[in-house]
């Protein structure tokens, strides 16, 4: 079986702070360096539900209310992140060699959680990241390119709009 060399996550959590927002879905795509998926993974970890109603207000998710309402529906069927850091141990331990890049839209946000949250799992993970973001900055301001992906703020849909925005940005590569 061909090795996978990208990770490619995207955590739903009930805010941005590290400190003090929890995860609460994740999706994992194992790609190869070509950008190949190899497997793909889903979960979602219960958080307490009074953490959830006093982190998940604001302009940003009144503006995203059918996304903040099925996240926080799907709570209840969470599983504990300590069991999804295994399974994503696992899921890491089948599908990749010795080397794991994390890759993702503003990958770095997501790592800091990884970090705070799933410590084992980091441990994992190459420092190095493959940040979208970064293709994103310069192609918008460089070459006027934009890529306009749906911002459904789903894990699974997010991961499979940053793939599909780094692949065109490498058509212009060619």
């Amino acid at each position: 079986m061909k090795k996978a060399t990208l990770l490619w996550i995207d955590l739903e959590m009930t805010g941005l702070d590290p400190e003090k927002d929890k995860i609460l879905e994740v999706a994992a795509i194992a790609t190869d360096i070509n950008l190949n998926r190899i497997a793909d993974y889903q979960a979602v970890i219960k958080v307490n539900d009074a953490l959830i109603e006093s982190r998940m207000v604001g302009p940003f998710w009144e503006q995203n209310a059918k996304t903040r309402d099925a996240l926080k529906n799907q709570n209840a069927i969470g599983q504990p992140v300590k069991k999804v850091e295994q399974d994503l141990i696992q899921f890491i331990k089948q599908y990749f060699g010795k080397t794991v890049y994390l890759a993702g839209n503003s990958v770095h946000q997501d790592r800091k959680f990884i970090e705070r949250e799933t410590p084992k799992l980091n441990e994992l993970l190459h420092y190095r990241m493959l940040d979208v973001s970064a293709w994103k900055i310069y192609f918008e301001n460089a070459k006027g390119k934009k890529f306009t992906k749906p911002e459904n703020h789903r894990a699974l849909d997010d991961i499979n709009g940053s793939i599909e925005e780094l692949k065109w940005y490498l058509t212009f590569l060619k």
